[in-house]
């Protein structure tokens, strides 16, 4: 059976100097989309300020009022509401009202798909929630209802918990989340200590971050069954997917899959994920991916680069990946300076993306002829493995070897083979 979509009305203020409200709107629009909400009404208004106590202005509550005809229909508002504002506009409205947090936290419940992820949505709706708990219970009560808000992790009864039971929870999950942070930290000291470079997508959501990966890993790993899931929908990815990427000379580095980024996405829900985003500020390099065929790319942009630098990220080097262009009139692949055109849905454009790549991580490799003693077989060996080995000859003293190694690696043997070029 399918279930029946909810029907809403999405209500704005646009305050002076904001031009990026109807971008907002429209954003709204395909969040509330996401949530299997159908949006069937609009009301916007433009003030100098948001009302403190209803959001809009009096004669706005009316107009709203008169639009919503059925008792069932929600009313979502573009930002976050303060506990007040949603108990006085219910109130006036006897409808059930939600903000673009809620929404956006209902989307991150639905999609959360490992443990840590579940447990950072569920610590980002409590904490949502701790505030509004007072006067609130029968408005909150009904968000864990509705086809559209799955309200999973933190549902009706969860909401109906004291404010001491609410904040013991929290500290339980933060309890719990620490330990899944202490696991991560080992992880990335590990790959420290091997000296493999970090390479992270980052961009909006829905940019084509997963899609670029896959294809990064079909074309490197055929038929590893390695792929992350892609879809074309928002918030698609929550987890961090890491791969090593394996090039044909030997050379390694991780591919890293991050959530994408949103406009006015929720403080809690940037806290919370705060520690799966931490792989960013750690990357050697950021692949910026932009879909290029959407006309409000440039503020997507904008978004993503604040959210870096908010995150402490926004010193790292960065490639910028325009794709989805073989749904625009770009040409493509071209690569011009630290920007890239490709289509990852067409893996066209991903040995030009790998060039990038080198070009920025691997610097630390040189060009060297070496030979090395018979007796010590096992450095060979490990060149064999660990570096593009262009020569082989053998001659009376030992191998010999043309190649381009990692400067540490060389550094390491240098007292067991004879250097005959560096």
């Amino acid at each position: 059976m399918e279930t029946t979509r909810q029907h809403a009305i999405i209500v704005g203020v646009q305050l002076q100097n904001d031009t990026n409200f109807a971008y907002s709107m429209e954003e709204l629009r395909n969040l509330a989309a996401a949530c299997n909400i159908t949006v069937i009404g609009e009301l916007s208004q433009k003030a100098s300020r948001i009302n403190p106590s209803h959001y809009l202005g009096t004669g706005k509550i009316q107009e709203l009022s008169m639009l919503v005809e059925d008792e069932d229909t929600l009313i979502i508002f573009n930002d976050e509401l303060a506990p007040s504002q949603i108990r006085n506009l219910e109130s006036s409205l006897d409808r059930q009202v939600i903000d673009r947090t809620i929404l956006i936290l209902n989307i991150f419940a639905d999609r959360a798909k490992t443990k840590e992820a579940q447990l950072q949505v569920e610590v980002a709706q409590l904490q949502y929630m701790l505030p509004r708990l007072n006067g609130m219970r029968e408005s909150l009560g009904r968000q864990g209802g509705g086809s559209g808000l799955k309200n999973r992790g933190a549902g009706e009864t969860k909401l109906e918990l004291d404010r001491r039971r609410i904040e013991e929870r929290i500290t339980a999950l933060e309890t719990e989340l620490q330990g899944q942070v202490e696991r991560r930290q080992i992880q990335r000291r590990q790959r420290h200590k091997n000296e493999v470079p970090v390479v992270c997508l980052v961009g909006y959501t829905n940019a084509g971050k997963s899609s670029l990966l896959n294809a990064m890993v079909e074309t490197y790993h055929p038929g590893s069954n390695k792929q992350v899931f892609a879809k074309n929908m928002l918030f698609a990815t929550l987890e961090t997917s890491v791969r090593s990427i394996r090039l044909p000379d030997h050379k390694t580095f991780l591919l890293t899959d991050t959530v994408g980024f949103v406009s006015q996405l929720p403080h809690h829900l940037v806290k919370a994920f705060r520690s799966t985003l931490e792989e960013v500020t750690e990357a050697d390099l950021l692949i910026h991916v932009v879909d290029a065929s959407d006309p409000q790319h440039e503020q997507h942009m904008a978004v993503t680069s604040e959210t870096l630098k908010a995150l402490g990220a926004d010193g790292i080097p960065t490639v910028y990946a325009y794709n989805k262009s073989d749904l625009t009139d770009r040409a493509y692949p071209a690569v011009e300076g630290g920007t890239i055109t490709i289509s990852a849905r067409q893996s066209s454009g991903i040995s030009e993306l790998t060039g990038l790549i080198r070009s920025h991580v691997f610097n630390d490799y040189i060009q060297c002829e070496i030979l090395v003693p018979f007796d010590r077989g096992s450095i060979v060996s490990y060149f064999n493995e660990h570096a593009h080995v262009q020569e082989v000859s053998y001659e009376e003293q030992g191998t010999r070897l043309r190649l381009e190694c990692r400067a540490a690696d060389y550094e390491r043997f240098r007292g067991d083979f004879v250097e005959l070029s560096h």
